[in-house]
């Protein structure tokens, strides 16, 4: 007949071993503000965050850290997100943050108050999502 396979759920967690990865990746410099940019689409959430010139230190987004599909546009993941570079920006010494938000996505809000619970301060928060000046013709409306 065949054997039968048994496939393990592992939830909606983060995959663990990723996590550990990517925490192991901390540069050595340290700084006391930053930028932190959320790009937010419905697909992904990917946040990254740069030093006072610009140069980007670290990122991490939620198909990095193990979910896949619909997933990766959760809130969830996104929170996800925000905690494990809120952590790394503490192992360098992080205290204040300017937060800069892109997109439309669901994951705009979660992931700033992930980093919000971590004890880091944001001074301000710009939303730069890109509005179009009425350019090209826009998609016919998704029917469900």
């Amino acid at each position: 007949m065949g054997k039968k396979r048994i496939v393990k759920k592992a939830g909606s967690s983060v995959d663990q071993g990723l996590k550990a990865r990517s925490l192991a990746k901390v540069p050595k410099k340290r700084i006391m503000h930053g930028t932190l940019f959320i790009q937010s689409t419905y697909n992904n959430t990917i946040v990254s965050l740069t030093d006072g010139s610009g140069k980007v230190l670290m990122w991490s987004s939620s198909g990095s850290l193990g979910f896949t599909g619909a997933k990766k546009g959760t809130p969830f993941a996104a929170a996800k997100v925000g905690e494990l570079l809120a952590e790394k920006a503490l192992l360098i010494g992080l205290k204040s943050v300017d937060v800069v938000v892109r997109g439309v996505g669901s994951g705009r809000e979660s992931a700033i108050r992930a980093f919000i619970a971590k004890g880091i301060e944001i001074s301000s928060i710009k939303d730069k999502t890109p509005v179009p000046h009425n350019g090209p013709r826009a998609r016919k409306p998704r029917r469900i």
